[in-house]
């Protein structure tokens, strides 16, 4: 990697259909492509981590927690810069975990972080473990696009296929090339109205569907809120634009849960 080769790939472990209306939240301008049995790419189209001076592991982590925030599968942002390289995995309202080398491959993370990473994700717990552990030893002969190479081999097991071309350690304006030239579907910010409608969607498809009505449905949606407004404004006092969607994400959520026949009979 060097100066140039910022960029980033947020691993979705679900099918492209269910990933669609989720990314709209984001209001960014992203390219989803299908990445194996059951995985999902988003790759960025802009540059938000230079747009508000957000350090890019910043930016994917409130990405990641924003995508992961009331649906059944866990996200994998991937980042990387001129310094580090890593990764944050968020799972529903589980605290994020992640790691990170320098560029040269020296691991900065904690060991503990890693088994947590293997276990969220399902993997297997002796081989797939003892494939990840290596990672978060010195090696001379690994740097940071290395290790990133390496962790996606372990996720190729289960069933994690990236599209040719897109590689940890390339700049975001190849990726973003590369997705194009493959036909990834571009996911645009639409409006409030078709985020609303797109969120009810996304509701209904997951583990929260059957809640949606009655009094479960208000104090789940009462809770959101409440995590969310908080969530919001301590990303805006302190300019972390990801910790800003995560926060609307929730508010969102709540709300739905809080009035959804209301929503939904007005939506159609």
């Amino acid at each position: 990697m060097n100066a140039t080769s910022v960029g980033a790939l947020v691993l979705c472990r679900a099918e492209s259909e269910a990933v669609r209306a989720p990314a709209h939240l984001l209001r960014e301008q992203l390219l989803l492509a299908p990445a194996g049995a059951e995985w999902s790419v988003l790759v960025p189209e802009g540059k938000p981590w230079l747009d508000g001076g957000e350090p890019i592991d910043r930016v994917l982590a409130g990405w990641a927690t924003a995508l992961a925030v009331g649906t059944h599968w866990p996200v994998l942002a991937l980042w990387w810069d001129a310094d580090r390289a890593g990764f944050t995995l968020a799972s529903g309202f589980r605290r994020t975990v992640g790691y990170v080398w320098l560029a040269d491959g020296t691991p900065v993370g904690e060991d503990e972080a890693m088994r947590t990473f293997a276990a969220r994700l399902g993997l297997d717990p002796v081989l797939d473990l003892q494939a990840l552990e290596p990672l978060t030893r010195p090696d001379p002969e690994a740097d940071g696009r290395a290790r990133l190479l390496a962790v996606i081999a372990v996720l190729a097991r289960a069933g994690l296929v990236l599209p040719v071309g897109l590689s940890p350690g390339e700049p975001a304006d190849r990726l973003r090339s590369v997705a194009r030239a493959q036909g990834a579907e571009a996911v645009e910010w639409s409006g409030w109205r078709d985020a609303v409608r797109a969120e009810l969607d996304v509701v209904e498809e997951g583990p929260l569907g059957p809640w949606l009505r009655g009094r479960k449905a208000r104090i789940w949606g009462a809770a959101q809120v409440a995590v969310g407004v908080p969530m919001a404004v301590w990303g805006l006092r302190t300019r972390g634009a990801g910790w800003v969607v995560a926060g609307t994400v929730l508010v969102v959520d709540g709300v739905v849960g809080l009035a959804y026949e209301r929503l939904r009979g007005a939506l159609g």
